[in-house]
This record gives structure tokens, C-alpha cells and sequence, in this order.
């Protein structure tokens, strides 16, 4: 991988003549995205991830952090501990710039050695996963990263809203090649170079509830968005 999503976020901290992002899927046209919008403040977050940032306790893990705007808030405006990762060493330059205290290149898959109290998983987090068949792993790692009582807060849509109504039944027509029609193929461009093409997944409400359910996890529904999004919190 290129980092381009790292290096646009760099350029934004550093002025470094940052350029919109340039994202495609597989369902959905090309689209700019400015990078400003990953350092939004508290008060320009939508609602949902307000949600998730009051509801955050104890020490907290920031998985996929970004630009780190959502562990800023809780270690600056609530003075919480705060362990901010991302896989993207560009993007974990940038949240040390900001004034992150514990922001570390690092895969959450291959964390050990550490409890949460709460894990966050904000802007589509679980969306990492790639694939439906790999939630369940991908709980449990996360279930073996939290101290008694702990939660995951995390947001995802249902992007079932995206497929064309089948005129017949007022059903949805959608393509059979995926397993799962929350998975897509995520791609990403930013001053004319391109990032390998990666898998990326929104999984609606009751299937997550059903595979943290299988996972040995409580699964409440938080809030839900106008759009078919919403906050779930997922706890022993």
C-alpha cells in the first residue's frame, strides 16, 4: 500500500498543499473528499460520533484512528487515556503533530498485551474487517482486548439503500457475486496516484447483532441515523 489516505492527512498538518481525496467503490461513483473533514473538532462531529465520544470510558483504545480528531476530544476536552492506533504511519505522524500522546503505528489484529475498557471503531471501523466472514475473528480479538465490563462502540450503515428496487415484489435487485451485499471494493486516489484497490465492508444492524451474539457479546442498538446508519455498543 501507498498510504495515500496517511499522506493526504500528513499534508493537511504539515501544509504541504493538500489535495481532495479521490474515492470510488464498487457501488458508487468517483467522489472528492476533502481531508479537512478528518480534523473536524467536537462541535462539528455529527451527531453519532458525539454519541460514542460520551459514552467512552476508562482507558479507551482508538482503532483506526485517522487524522485522530476523535481521540484528540477525549484527551484533551475530558483528560481520558487515550491509545490512538492506525495502520498508516503517515496518519500516526500527523496525530503526534497534534498533540496525541500515545498515537502508534499499529494493527490491531496483532495487539497484545493490553486490556480496554472501551474500544472505538468510529467512521465505519468495523468496515476493516473486509468481509463478512471474518467478523467473528475479528470480535473475538477485540473480546480478548477489553477488561470486565468493557464495551466496543462502533457506527456502520445499512447500504441496502443503494441498490435498485426490483419493480416486481419492491424488493431490492442485488448483484449475487458478493457473499454480502455490505462488501465492497474501496478505491482511492490523491494528486494522480492510485492505491491498491482494498476490500471494505458496512454491515447493517441485525447482522452485527447476530454475529456479536455468536461471539459471546451483548449488542445494543445506541442511535440511529436518518441515512440507515447507526451507533451499536457491543459488551460481555
Amino acid at each position: 500500500m501507498k498510504d495515500l489516505f496517511g499522506k493526504a492527512i500528513l499534508d493537511f498538518q504539515t501544509n504541504n498543499s493538500p489535495e481532495d481525496l479521490i474515492t470510488e467503490t464498487t457501488i458508487s461513483e468517483e467522489d472528492e473528499m476533502s481531508v479537512a473533514y478528518l480534523f473536524r473538532s467536537y462541535d462539528e462531529m455529527p451527531q453519532m460520533e458525539q454519541k460514542a465520544l460520551q459514552l467512552a470510558k476508562g482507558k479507551i483504545l482508538d482503532v483506526g484512528c485517522g487524522a485522530g480528531s476523535h481521540s484528540l476530544s477525549l484527551q484533551n476536552e475530558r483528560n481520558l487515556d487515550v491509545t490512538s492506533i492506525d495502520i498508516s504511519s503517515n496518519a500516526i505522524q500527523a496525530c503526534t503533530l497534534r498533540g496525541l500522546k500515545k498515537a502508534k503505528v499499529q494493527d490491531v489484529l496483532t495487539l497484545e498485551n493490553e486490556k480496554y475498557d472501551t474500544i472505538l471503531l468510529l467512521m465505519n471501523g468495523a468496515g476493516m474487517c473486509g468481509k463478512l466472514k471474518n467478523i467473528p475473528n475479528f470480535l473475538l480479538k477485540l473480546k480478548s482486548l477489553l477488561n470486565p465490563g468493557g464495551q466496543i462502540l462502533l457506527d456502520s450503515s445499512d447500504i441496502i439503500y443503494m441498490f435498485d428496487d426490483d419493480d416486481e415484489d419492491g424488493g431490492k435487485w442485488i448483484p449475487s457475486q458478493n457473499e454480502y451485499y455490505g462488501e465492497i471494493i474501496f478505491n482511492i486516489s490523491y494528486k494522480g496516484e492510485k492505491e491498491k484497490p482494498f476490500d471494505w465492508m458496512f454491515i447493517d444492524y441485525n447482522t452485527l447483532q447476530n454475529a456479536a451474539l455468536d461471539n459471546g457479546f451483548q449488542c445494543e442498538l445506541i442511535l440511529e441515523g436518518e441515512h440507515y446508519d447507526y451507533l451499536a455498543k457491543l459488551s460481555i
